[in-house]
């Protein structure tokens, strides 16, 4: 079973992935970043969206709380303005890396039982696999974000998670 240490690099990769994919969408006319481009959250800016709305659901459940949101659909589009959804995002960031370095191995070992948006049942799963497929979910619609970026004419940069930053410093060091 990974360790918090595990998932403290993959929240850091996650801050590092948001800032960059958050900077380039800063230099992209609004047209671009909201035209449909045939993706299944349409858009780079319905893409965004999902994953923002996809943490905070996950967040949730990690904490045992009631969704801070009242959401119907998994496309909902939390913040149409993408100066305030880029600020919400890196609050959720900023949670997520508080979390995690307040991790308890121990946690890790429990069940986390919710119910899904998605068929609405309720799911129980090992919290560690649950806390895997959080980041795993990132990283895919990410995926799907630096594709639209590309297409549009946009070079979203260095995406491996080799490259994260404190990472690669560490690596370098190490040779």
């Amino acid at each position: 079973m990974p360790e918090p240490d595990y998932f403290s690099t993959l929240a850091a990769y996650n801050r590092w992935m948001n800032a960059r994919l958050y900077g380039v969408c800063a230099g992209m006319p609004k047209t671009e970043r909201e035209r449909d481009r045939g993706a299944f959250f349409r858009s780079i800016h319905g893409t965004l969206n999902h994953i923002l709305l996809a943490d905070e659901l996950w967040l949730d459940r990690f904490y045992g709380c009631e969704p801070r949101r009242s959401v119907k659909a998994l496309d909902e589009i939390l913040y149409s303005d993408f100066d305030a959804l880029h600020q919400a995002r890196m609050a959720v960031d900023d949670e997520i890396c508080d979390w995690i370095a307040g991790l308890d191995a121990n946690w890790l070992t429990g069940q986390l039982t919710f119910t899904s948006l998605v068929s609405p049942q309720e799911r129980t799963l090992p919290r560690s696999f649950a806390l895997q497929h959080f980041f795993n979910h990132q990283t895919h619609h990410r995926g799907q974000v630096t594709t639209l970026m590309t297409q549009s004419g946009f070079e979203p940069g260095v995406t491996d998670l080799l490259w994260l930053p404190d990472r690669e410093a560490a690596a370098g060091a190490d040779s």
